[in-house]
């Protein structure tokens, strides 16, 4: 690419970035928001394909493919994707998701 004003901001922001995520607490406190935001995001699509009844097996469906696609993806061969941070993030997102589907389960089931 070329050395444009744009392209050294992006890559200057990125690096800032980089070396703010290299504090340990900054790292997890990100985890911990990814497996927050994943919880959220799993009680939210559980009311949301629970409104209507037609969507709960494609919505099951989607959800099985994308948490074994994520499993797949950080506990595959690559050692390298689950090393990285958004390896890390991703994993997290799918715990806080699982559990998420798990409690609401339980709810429904008692």
């Amino acid at each position: 690419m070329q050395n444009t004003r744009l392209n050294n901001l992006i890559d200057t922001i990125g690096e800032r970035f980089q070396q703010w995520l290299r504090n340990p607490w900054r790292r997890t406190s990100l985890l911990i928001i990814s497996l927050l935001f994943g919880f959220f995001l799993g009680t939210a699509i559980s009311t949301v394909a629970g409104q209507k009844a037609n969507l709960d097996i494609s919505v099951a469906a989607i959800l099985v493919v994308l948490t074994e696609g994520v499993s797949w993806i950080f506990y595959g061969t690559n050692k390298q994707i689950a090393k990285s941070l958004l390896g890390q993030i991703l994993n997290s997102l799918k715990i806080g998701l699982t559990y998420s589907l798990f409690v609401e389960a339980l709810k429904l089931g008692s």
